[in-house]
């Protein structure tokens, strides 16, 4: 028995004592005297059983028929399985089942197929929303397993305000520079210029090595004039983070029910179908009606800003050198003396490249190979001095062997007599 029908029940047995009349038995189960006695006729007639609701232990009348519990059950498991109770009641409903999430989460208790998920950690201060549409948009991107192994994985860059929680998605090859330029440039393309972005410590909006110098992302937010807030920890910037959440849980399981398994066709839902559905349901509205985004300056180039800026020398040549790329300013900017001085190059997300010098954009020509190198002239050298060896040299040095001594020569024979000689002496 309930505790309201032991209390009945205990009024009852007092009347029956003696001890209370009806009226006053009334008033001690806060009922009307015309309850009170259809009470206490039960009573009489059924004892302690009459005050026991008559439908305890029986089906009730709003109950699923068997049929439909089982057909339910089967299409849970064998498609939404791992689909929140909210969700998968959203998706039996298209399929001509409709039935509540507590109904299905009662239905999948009774057969031991639902566990609940406990999710605990530390105690953290909430920190309010903005008042006004467009003061902070808070920035993140989402590394998972997107297409549950159908094609590569890529990376979800996520924007949502913080007042409104209006959403921007979009998948992107990897988690970069350009992909947070093209997010954030249509957002400002869509709703304007917000005054400040939250967004986490990556290398991207902070460089580790150099604190105070700020990244491309960096650059590009102050010259559009939009703060940058570095998040210290996830759970300041939960709001983002539990909006990945939400993409990780519908987004990967529509695109499994519509078998995509490509990023174009996947961004083609986000924009046609699954964003504006998403900010339909959970975009709410703001404390405060003003809208604080800003135009863009008339004349500034968004996709001039956002990109890849970085300053390069020229040459003497008057060459600049980008990227392993030669580029030729061409002679009609001779007046600015341009060698040994520096410009600007912008690299565009089309990759077009841009050459600027004091707000001055220069024209070139981008050469097919490095630029030969200038030989300088060689003078002809005249030597006369002269040369006069040293004490090493060859010609100074004794013989490394002794010279073999000289043979006297030998004697010579007696000449013979001639034949004037031969005939005086014969006479």
């Amino acid at each position: 028995m309930s505790v309201t029908e032991r209390i009945r029940l205990d009024a009852m047995a007092r009347v029956k004592r003696g001890d209370l009349s009806v009226v006053e038995a009334a008033e001690l189960m806060s009922l009307s005297l015309r309850q009170a006695r259809r009470v206490w006729k039960r009573f009489k007639s059924h004892g302690d059983g009459g005050l026991v609701h008559r439908l305890r232990g029986r089906a009730s009348n709003r109950r699923l028929d068997d049929e439909l519990r089982a057909r339910v059950v089967k299409l849970h498991q064998e498609k939404y399985a791992d689909f929140g109770p909210t969700l998968a009641c959203e998706k039996l409903a298209e399929a001509g089942m409709t039935l509540s999430p507590d109904t299905l989460t009662a239905l999948l208790k009774e057969r031991g197929l639902w566990e609940r998920r406990r999710r605990r950690g530390k105690h953290r201060k909430r920190r309010e929303r903005r008042a006004s549409f467009g003061s902070l948009v808070q920035m993140d991107g989402s590394h998972h397993d997107w297409f549950e192994g159908r094609s590569d994985k890529c990376v979800l860059m996520v924007m949502i305000d913080d007042a409104t929680n209006q959403t921007q998605a979009r998948l992107y090859p990897a988690e970069t520079t350009r992909a947070a330029f093209d997010l954030f440039e249509r957002w400002a393309r869509r709703h304007g210029l917000p005054r400040a972005v939250y967004v986490d410590r990556h290398s991207i909006y902070r460089d580790e090595d150099h604190p105070d110098k700020p990244t491309q992302f960096g650059r590009a937010m102050k010259e559009l004039g939009t703060e940058l807030i570095l998040a210290h920890s996830p759970q300041a910037k939960g709001r983002v983070e539990r909006r990945n959440a939400v993409f990780q849980d519908r987004l990967v399981k529509e695109m499994r029910l519509r078998k995509i398994s490509d990023m174009k066709q996947a961004n083609d839902l986000l924009e046609s179908v699954f964003l504006p559905d998403l900010n339909r349901r959970y975009a709410l509205a703001a404390a405060s009606e003003q809208d604080l985004h800003r135009a863009a300056e008339p004349g500034l180039k968004l996709e001039e800003v956002l990109c890849v800026q970085e300053e390069r020398v020229v040459g003497q040549d008057w060459c600049v050198r980008w990227n392993n790329r030669f580029l030729q300013i061409d002679e009609r900017h001779a007046s600015l003396r341009l060698p040994r001085r520096k410009v600007r190059i912008k690299h565009l997300a089309d990759g077009q490249l841009l050459v600027d010098h004091q707000g001055e954009r220069l024209t070139f020509v981008e050469l097919s190979a490095k630029p030969a190198a200038r030989k300088p002239e060689k003078k002809l050298i005249v030597n006369n001095r002269q040369h006069k060896p040293g004490d090493n040299h060859p010609w100074k040095k004794k013989p490394a062997v002794s010279p073999r001594p000289l043979v006297p020569p030998a004697t010579a024979a007696p000449a013979r007599e001639g034949r004037a000689e031969r005939t005086n002496k014969s006479r």
